[in-house]
């Protein structure tokens, strides 16, 4: 008598997870920017009546629930990215609210909650990150995504690429799979697929793909190195400029004790530093800005040289070390003011990736 076969439970990846993972961070940062700016263009304004106030959390609930309950009961893979999209809008909705559920008062304005959003939003980016990477191509977890690729061949939209993945990655599993049920089936719907029988849908192009796409013809045809080369120079600048301008400012009016006044009344009221623990933070947020804005300004300076692997380098560490620590603080004084400068500095980051991946090969 045979005995039971052990079940393997290890975890596999989605197909298409970081996908789903980026249209959920991209629905999530804005989900909390348009709260956030609705409500301040609008002065905050109250759902309900008397003693019933609906807040957005309630929304954010909804959301979430949705998304979960979809994938529950419709297999379709059309599914995965509105469901990305839903939970990202949710968790936005839901987090934006996060000062009332950490404060005995429900203080929406809670300082410390911008922050909190903030370092949500940076682990999901790193959770990103993570998923970006290949993952292990054993034999079961390539099945795994073959028979989710043969989902295409039930609603009729198989094109020749993906029959043309498919067909090499069931010839890897024939060839390489050690269990024989796997490589009976993968020989069986290797016969199927070059059979001729599953008709071929025509092949589109979608969206992201047609946008990238004519970002790429753009790129090639009006952004030479050199122009590429001068636009991240004089970015690098501004950037490292802004971040030192408020510690330079308060240098420069150490020796006029009315300036130095004024300057400090302002923070006081604009930054809510109001203590003296607030100010020995915002002097550490001063002189941590100053110093990225220093590598930034140096990093500029030598891709005006033409120093440019090691111009990179420096600005590669001086825009991590705005977007992982000295916006956290901005966070907590400036408040949600701080998402257009992150994304400024996000897309400058990105830029200079893109550079290095073009012209250091």
């Amino acid at each position: 008598m045979n005995s039971p076969m052990k079940r393997i439970r290890a975890a596999v990846r989605r197909e298409g997870a970081s996908r789903y993972l980026l249209i959920l961070l991209i629905s999530f940062a804005a989900s909390v920017t348009l709260t956030r700016l609705f409500l301040q263009l609008t002065g905050f304004p109250r759902i309900g009546t008397g003693s019933l106030h609906i807040a957005h959390v309630l929304w954010g609930g909804l959301l979430l629930f949705l998304a979960s309950l979809l994938p529950l009961f419709l297999a379709n893979r059309w599914v995965y990215p509105l469901s990305a999209m839903l939970a990202g809008a949710g968790t936005g909705l839901f987090i934006d609210e996060v000062g009332k559920f950490v404060t005995s008062t429900n203080d929406y304005f809670y300082p410390p909650a911008a922050p909190i959003v903030y370092v949500f939003f940076l682990l999901t980016v790193w959770i990103y990150i993570q998923i970006r990477r290949p993952p292990s191509q054993d034999p079961r977890a390539a099945f795994y995504q073959v028979l989710e690729g043969l989902e295409e061949v039930l609603d009729r939209d198989l094109e020749a690429a993906e029959q043309a993945r498919l067909v090499g990655q069931l010839r890897s599993i024939a060839r390489n799979a050690t269990d024989p049920d796997l490589v009976h089936l993968a020989e069986g719907l290797l016969r199927f697929l070059e059979s001729g029988s599953p008709a071929l849908a025509p092949t589109r192009t979608g969206l992201l793909t047609r946008f990238r796409t004519s970002l790429e013809r753009i790129e090639n045809r009006w952004i030479s190195r050199n122009r590429f080369r001068i636009a991240l120079a004089g970015g690098l600048a501004g950037l490292g400029a802004v971040q030192v301008a408020g510690l330079l400012r308060l240098i420069l009016a150490l020796n006029t004790p009315v300036k130095l006044s004024a300057i400090l009344s302002g923070w006081a009221l604009e930054s809510h530093v109001s203590s003296l623990a607030a100010l020995d933070w915002f002097s550490a947020r001063l002189g941590l800005e100053a110093s990225i804005g220093v590598i930034l300004i140096l990093a500029a300076g030598l891709m005006i040289l033409r120093r440019e692997k090691l111009a990179v380098s420096l600005a590669v560490i001086g825009l991590m070390l705005s977007l992982a620590a000295a916006n956290l603080l901005a966070f907590y004084f400036d408040q949600f003011s701080t998402i257009l400068p992150a994304t400024i500095q996000l897309i400058w980051l990105v830029s200079i990736l893109r550079y290095r991946a073009k012209y250091f090969v």
